[in-house]
């Protein structure tokens, strides 16, 4: 098993009588059945339905102090806290940022069916990322102790890239580079594929745009994963099928990388027989494991 500390990663904490059914009602994930040690994926949304900042929400258990933790991108704890404390009004909840104190550390290993670390031998947190089996874990310890945290968890210390070039392996989108807070729908960044919407829990802020989209079937924009003749372009690089736009590059390691793309335009192309460009590089979308929503082409080799 590897452990890479992820100094990307900020966390907010919320305690207080209030705080599940304050984060219930603004997050797309269901917080109020969320069990002790447990994580889900989540998102606040703008009123518009827009991704604000995406998250991973857990229940910290009572015997180390309770409340919720939100894994966060840490340059948008400040937006995440400032909107939190807005529509907290007259909630008993308390808002701290936790990011200079505490440390994420992702865990993941080859073996999908690897057995978990021992939480027991932990000082922090350990939870499973909710989004996809392969991701592993996280662990949430004290900044000052995530050598000592990689040790306790028997794992191999490895680099942050290296936690990169496992999730772009998985398909799975990451904020900030592979789409644009603020101006994304929880859809096209695949939030309705990887457990991050509750389409049964209620209202929450952006839920009715969500809803709609969700039983209309009019995501036609997605981040998918691509293959790659080589090392990719940057993150923004336009993707085009002859003179057509057809998305933006993300994020990639040589030979696989993530893209947003019009996935009709894309099926006309393939119709077509006209390749896909970025930046002067040819690239195919890969089905990932993980997707229900309709594939252009109806066929495409499956990314596992």
């Amino acid at each position: 098993m590897q452990a890479a500390p992820l100094p990307d990663r900020g966390i907010v904490h919320l305690a207080g009588d209030d705080t599940r059914h304050f984060l219930h009602g603004l997050l797309t994930a269901d917080v109020a059945a969320l069990a002790p040690g447990a994580a889900r994926f989540a998102a606040l949304l703008t009123p518009q339905g827009k991704i604000v900042a995406d998250m991973l929400v857990a229940a910290v258990p009572d015997e180390d102090g309770g409340g919720i933790l939100l894994d966060v991108p840490r340059a948008l704890v400040d937006t995440l806290l400032a909107k939190l404390k807005l529509y907290r009004l007259r909630a008993k909840v308390t808002i701290e940022d936790r990011s200079a104190a505490l440390a994420v550390v992702a865990l993941w290993a080859d073996d999908p069916a690897a057995a978990a670390p021992a939480a027991d031998r932990l000082d922090g947190l350990l939870i499973r990322d909710p989004r996809h089996p392969r991701l592993g874990w996280r662990a949430v310890v004290p900044a000052d102790a995530v050598p000592a945290a990689v040790a306790a968890l028997a794992a191999i210390a490895a680099e942050p890239a290296a936690w990169e070039a496992h999730r772009i392996g998985l398909g799975v989108p990451r904020g900030g580079v592979d789409f644009v807070y603020g101006d994304t729908f929880p859809h096209e960044a695949d939030m309705d594929q990887l457990g991050g919407v509750d389409f049964a829990k209620g209202c929450y802020v952006g839920q009715e745009v969500v809803s709609r989209m969700q039983h209309r079937g009019t995501a036609r924009t997605r981040v998918v994963p691509v293959a790659l003749d080589g090392f990719g372009p940057p993150p923004g690089a336009p993707v085009t099928a002859g003179e057509l736009a057809v998305g933006t590059m993300g994020s990639s390691v040589p030979g696989r990388g993530l893209a947003m793309l019009r996935l009709d335009r894309v099926a006309d192309a393939m119709a077509a027989g006209t390749p896909l460009l970025a930046g002067g590089i040819a690239l195919t979308p890969q089905r990932p494991d993980w997707a229900t929503f309709a594939w252009p082409g109806g066929t495409a080799e499956t990314v596992r």
